[in-house]
């Protein structure tokens, strides 16, 4: 059963943040340090991932594990409020594979990554995001050969 009534919930929920997220601020800022520029949050990119870099088409998200489900076959669920959490948690999970879909159908390269990922491995989620860069600084700019 919940420790909170449901007006105390309500309060504790309304103060979990949906963009800027410690994890997500944290990436972001590692990033920059480095030198790297992207749009936060970019709404003309479909399912508005955290971080973009427009030109190289790389979709940066950070999931929260309990949001979208990180373990879902063998996490404890929800005690309280269970038919609500069940149904919006399995919702997010189907839409991330939305939006992964869609975004590799148009060419883009997703990279999700778990909030304590970044939390305790920082170092490895900023490399793989570099080695993405990379790859897809060299794809792009390869130019094919001229044939008549």
């Amino acid at each position: 059963m919940d420790c909170f009534t449901p007006e105390q919930r309500s309060k504790v929920m309304s103060k979990i943040r949906g963009t800027n997220t410690k994890d997500e601020v944290r990436l972001a800022k590692a990033l920059w340090h480095i030198g790297y520029r992207y749009r936060k949050n970019n709404r003309k990119v479909f399912g508005t991932p955290d971080l973009t870099f427009t030109a190289l088409k790389i979709a940066i998200f950070v999931d929260g594990e309990f949001f979208h489900g990180k373990d879902w076959e063998t996490r404890k669920k929800p005690q309280s409020n269970t038919e609500y959490w069940i149904k919006k948690i399995e919702r997010n999970m189907k839409r991330d594979l939305e939006v992964n879909a869609y975004l590799e159908s148009h060419n883009w390269k997703v990279l999700r990554f778990w909030s304590n990922d970044i939390k305790k491995n920082l170092g490895a989620c900023i490399s793989e995001i570099q080695n993405t860069i990379i790859l897809r600084t060299e794809m792009l700019t390869k130019i094919p050969p001229f044939s008549e």
